[in-house]
């Protein structure tokens, strides 16, 4: 594999990551939470053979229950 085509793989990769944190980001709001540190990891991606990284960040004791709640199935407020 030549540079250019290592350099638009990892173009394409780092495209995909963006679409992805896009789709959690809109999924996540739509049942009431945000995720302030959600981005790609700009760190994950600097290197000749990027493994392009989704860092999910830190939150709050109440966002990270409302996140375990969702995710085993119950029903949450949106309160933000």
């Amino acid at each position: 594999m030549t540079a250019t085509e290592r350099r638009e793989a990892a173009v394409g990769r780092v495209r995909e990551a963006e679409e992805l944190v896009t789709r959690l980001r809109g999924g996540l709001a739509g049942v009431g939470i945000v995720l302030p540190s959600l981005r790609i990891d700009p760190l994950s991606y600097a290197g000749d053979g990027p493994v392009v990284l989704v860092d999910l960040g830190r939150c709050n004791l109440d966002t990270a229950l409302r996140l375990s709640q969702v995710l085993e199935g119950e029903r949450v407020g949106h309160g933000g």
